[in-house]
Formats: C-alpha cells, sequence, structure tokens
C-alpha cells in the first residue's frame, strides 16, 4: 500500500513542524489538492505554496486539480516539478488530449472521477492513464465522511482495468482511516489519500506506518 498525505490538513501556522515529520515518514507521495471554488465549492491554495514546499519536502507531488480547465495548467505543474497531476473527468471535455499534455510534460497522468461518476466514462482511456483517484467523498472539504458504496466502484474499476490491459494505479481520497483503509486495501485500492487521519493524530509517522502495513 502506497501512502499520500494530503497537505491540505496541514498545520498551517506550523509548518515547519509538518515539514519535519513528513520528510521522516514512510509517506510515498505528498499529495496537493487544489480547489478554484468554481469546480467544488472551496478555495485551497496555489503555486507558490506548492513552489515553497517543493524546496522542503523530499516527497515527490502528487497534485490533484478540482478545478475548471485544468489542461492550462500542465507547463507549469510541471515547471515546479510535479511528479503526478491528476484532473477530473468531469471538467476535461477534451481528456484524451489532456492527459497526452501531461504525458509530453514529463509527468505521470490521472483521472479523478466524483461519487456520482460512473467508471464507464474512462472506458476509452483506460490504457493511456497511469492513476485512477476514485473520490470516496464529494470534492470540496476534508474531513468528509467515507461512502461506502464506493467499495463496490473500486472493485469494478479494478476489473475494468485488467480486463482491459491498463496499468493504471488506484488512488482514493476522502474519508480514509485505518477501518476504511482496510476496506479500500481489501477492494483494490493502490494508493491511500489521508488527511485528517494522518496530520492530527499523535504521532503521524506512526500513522503513515500503520496505513502502509495494512
Amino acid at each position: 500500500m502506497q501512502v499520500a498525505p494530503s497537505i491540505l490538513s496541514a498545520d498551517f501556522a506550523h509548518m515547519e513542524r509538518e515539514v519535519e515529520w513528513l520528510n521522516r515518514s514512510e509517506a510515498d507521495w505528498l499529495h496537493f489538492d487544489v480547489m478554484d471554488g468554481s469546480f467544488v465549492p472551496n478555495i485551497s491554495f496555489g503555486f507558490p505554496v506548492m513552489a515553497s514546499l517543493k524546496k522542503a519536502i523530499n516527497k515527490p507531488f502528487d497534485v490533484h486539480l478540482m478545478v475548471v480547465r485544468p489542461e492550462q495548467w500542465v507547463d507549469r505543474l510541471a515547471q515546479l516539478g510535479a511528479r503526478m497531476m491528476t484532473v477530473h473527468q468531469e471538467v476535461s471535455p477534451n481528456l484524451h488530449r489532456t492527459i497526452q499534455q501531461i504525458h509530453e510534460a514529463g509527468m505521470l497522468a490521472g483521472v479523478a472521477i466524483n461519487p456520482a461518476t460512473p467508471i464507464s466514462v474512462l472506458e476509452e482511456v483506460i490504457k493511456d492513464i497511469d492513476l485512477v483517484l476514485i473520490m470516496t467523498v464529494n470534492p470540496g472539504f476534508g474531513g468528509q465522511k467515507f461512502i461506502s458504496s464506493m467499495l463496490d466502484k473500486v472493485r469494478r474499476m479494478k476489473e475494468m482495468i485488467v480486463s482491459r490491459g491498463g496499468h493504471a494505479l488506484i488512488e482514493c481520497d476522502g474519508g480514509v482511516n485505518l477501518e476504511t483503509g482496510r476496506q479500500l486495501k481489501e477492494a483494490g485500492v493502490d494508493i491511500l489519500v489521508t488527511g485528517n487521519t494522518a496530520f492530527k493524530a499523535p504521532d503521524p509517522v506512526e500513522m503513515v506506518r500503520q496505513l502502509k502495513n495494512l
């Protein structure tokens, strides 16, 4: 199991402390939830925050864009050194072209789908992408309750990837804790995005270790 702590849940008043434990932890990725207040009803942070953290954190960046017209930010994220760029299918009418742009910029390409979006929308691109992000809450805010029906969605997504000869990893974001993480692992998830479960834990490094060893 890979673990990607979401910086959205960090205490920005004490970032030195957050950076220190993230670097010590077994986390595989640092997850950025970028929100524009249009596609989702919230605004998070932008490129200056990422640029600052890139200098301090030794984890690859997994950037999840919850924004309209995500394709306009491909080159900027590549310049910042992002390893993975994930866009939402719901706001990407030319999805195949966007995936190509991400790859041509030297990044891995991910596609996210909201809880109400069927997996069938990815049938024509599943062999081209490196990651499927299945939202296990409705995007926009941290700390939401896990939607348990997404477990079956993960299973069906896994079947689609295998049957079509794809290589995409499955990532889930929203309501992930030790209990739901274990359920997601059994369903076939490869990467867990963790927010409050890690950042609010008494020992975040130990919590990441437990999630990795579910």
